[in-house]
């Protein structure tokens, strides 16, 4: 489990092909040393186990299906990435709760600087909207965000100084792939809610 709230923007420092995927390095990453094998990790929203600690990064594996999901399969040699050790017993949930399980790949429409704070809009994958309200939460790249507005699929998030600039979002351009994942809440209650409608005659 986490919350959404990135500790650090750390950077692709390896990609490598294996059998069922793909074996990423992380490096820039300041709790490095206190990490070992074995742990969760979210690296831009992707809850990853990591399978090795070296000196300066870490090392995760990525099958075909998580691959399929995310934008992990976009990721180059230096690419930054927002990282968040799993939320531990205790600590405060400053965010809202994320498990890290990406929906889908959404789309940049937009993304400024109006004023003081960030604009994004996203276009999100298929159906996704149908789980969100305006003023809930959700996760882009691993970031927990509140959508301003929805008009369609379009989600629009306002985004605070601060986050723009201590995550990737204050990077992204229009056209760019980003993982989506809405709120727990909503996807269960719509889930509970689709058990009791009256399915259409005919």
């Amino acid at each position: 489990m986490f919350t959404g709230i990135v500790r650090a923007i750390g950077e692709v420092a390896g990609r490598e092909r294996t059998n069922d995927g793909l074996r990423v390095s992380i490096r820039r990453v300041p709790f490095l040393d206190r990490m070992e094998a074995g742990d969760s990790v979210s690296v831009a929203g992707v809850c990853t186990t990591v399978v090795e600690v070296g000196d300066d990064a870490f090392d995760i594996d990525v099958v075909a299906a998580t691959l399929e999901r995310t934008t992990i399969g976009d990721w180059r040699v230096g690419d930054g990435v927002n990282l968040e050790p799993a939320l531990r017993a205790g600590e405060p949930l400053g965010g809202h709760m994320v498990q890290g399980h990406v929906d889908g790949v959404g789309t940049v429409a937009s993304a400024v600087w109006e004023g003081e704070s960030g604009v994004l809009d996203i276009d999100l994958p298929g159906g996704i909207e149908t789980v969100s309200v305006p003023q809930g939460s959700f996760a882009i790249d691993g970031v927990s965000l509140t959508v301003n507005r929805l008009t369609g699929p379009i989600a629009r998030f306002a985004i605070i100084p601060y986050t723009w600039t201590h995550t990737t979002l204050g990077r992204l351009t229009p056209g760019a792939r980003v993982n989506v994942e809405a709120d727990l809440i909503g996807k269960y209650v719509a889930r509970a809610a689709r058990s009791y409608s009256t399915p259409a005659e005919g």
